[in-house]
């Protein structure tokens, strides 16, 4: 008998994935510029040229077998050090390759640290609006979520709130922020606020409870700076990911930093290269190990999404819509003028526009519209979003 769990995961794939394998098969019948997909979070822009002209050069003069060989299970030394050496020079953070665990992106970064840390019934905390896979990390590594809906309009977690969240049996709080799919940014006093409430409460319960910070978009940021979350609080393990920094989504590379401040420290490494093991995620790719070390602190045009939200945030206002203003990342949180965003969004499908509910995000009657997409497909998809606007609301 097969895992009736999985099968269910299998045949139910995430919403984001249905209506982008939807607008593929409608681009294939009325052509790619016809339809406007704003459904998935796949950077337009494209990687810095450094990032080309450093994969041609280690193809050309790198022993082969060396290239594409194995590295070491946490990861190749040498990119290791590099990467400790940034985080330690850029933050401030006391980082040293023997706390970097290279990963198969950001996804694998999240699923390794969760099995490190979770025992079957432990608790994680979420803040909605979150990522929806999520939960499906969370629940494969035995743990039960809590969701703390964030308030609107700030869409920022409130004290209370997280507070009666946390029991005894909470191990970790997932950090996004940049959200997806808020664009918010959680600011240094809020970060602090919230660290405060997880060191009360870890003392009041005799607990360790670690913060995963989840950085994919960390680069992302447009007017504010982003914190960095282990200065701010001991038990942190940060999961990385190149894929929107560097525009590599495909090439999946990223990295788990356990910081040496946190409870048990060496502990929690050997646990995370266990769970690494144990998951089959050994070795990341080789060479965009090799590729990445030597593009570290680069990223793709960052100003093109300020650009892009500009635009897109100016004129869906002007068209009435209400929505979030992002702090950085490059998606659009925006209000279904009925308050129901599937139906909002089968409405949108009749312009062709494709847009994400945001229920499955916690985030129930906003939709999730990402803009990392080329200016032209925001230019000409602005005329459907004002019959949209029309059909919803009347004369505009």
């Amino acid at each position: 008998m097969i895992s009736k769990k999985m099968e269910e995961l299998g045949k139910k794939s995430s919403v984001i994935r249905e209506i982008f394998e939807y607008g593929k098969k409608r681009k294939a019948e009325l052509g790619e510029d016809k339809v406007f997909d704003f459904s998935l979070g796949n950077p337009s822009i494209p990687a810095p040229q450094k990032f080309t002209e450093t994969l041609r050069s280690l193809i050309d003069n790198s022993c082969p077998t060396a290239l594409h060989g194995y590295t070491s299970a946490p990861g190749d030394m040498g990119v290791r050090e590099a990467i400790a050496a940034d985080i330690s020079s850029r933050f401030g953070a006391s980082a040293s390759a023997t706390d970097i665990y290279m990963t198969c992106g950001a996804a694998a970064s999240l699923t390794i640290t969760l099995h490190a840390l979770i025992n079957e019934g432990d608790e994680v905390v979420l803040l909605a609006p979150f990522f929806p896979e999520y939960r499906v990390f969370c629940e494969k590594a035995g743990a039960r979520v809590k969701v703390v809906y964030c308030r609107e309009p700030d869409f920022l977690p409130g004290r209370e709130q997280l507070a009666a969240a946390i029991t005894e049996k909470t191990k970790a709080i997932i950090i996004n922020s940049p959200n997806n799919p808020t664009g918010v940014i959680i600011p240094t006093e809020k970060m602090l606020e919230i660290a405060e409430v997880l060191k009360n409460k870890a003392k009041e319960y005799g607990t360790d409870i670690y913060i995963i910070a989840d950085e994919p978009y960390r680069e992302l940021s447009y007017e504010m700076e982003v914190p960095y979350i282990p200065n701010l609080y001991d038990n942190t393990v940060v999961c990385y990911s190149y894929s929107k920094s560097l525009s590599l989504p495909g090439e999946r590379i990223g990295y788990i930093f356990v910081s040496p401040k946190a409870a048990a420290a060496s502990d929690l490494f050997a646990a995370v290269c266990g769970a690494g093991r144990s998951l089959g995620f050994v070795c990341a790719p080789s060479l965009m190990q090799y590729a990445v070390r030597e593009c570290i602190g680069l990223t793709a045009d960052v100003e093109e999404y300020r650009q892009n939200r500009d635009l897109l945030y100016s004129a869906l206002c002007d068209m009435g819509f209400s929505a979030i203003h992002p702090d950085g990342a490059f998606y659009l949180f925006l209000k279904a003028p009925n308050g129901n965003a599937e139906d909002f969004c089968e409405k949108a499908k009749k312009y062709e526009l494709l847009l994400v509910p945001g229920d499955s995000f916690g985030g129930e009657g906003y939709v999730r519209i990402s803009y990392c997409v080329s200016r032209e497909q925001i230019e000409h998809s602005l005329p459907a979003f004002r019959k949209l606007a029309k059909d919803c609301m009347g004369e505009k």
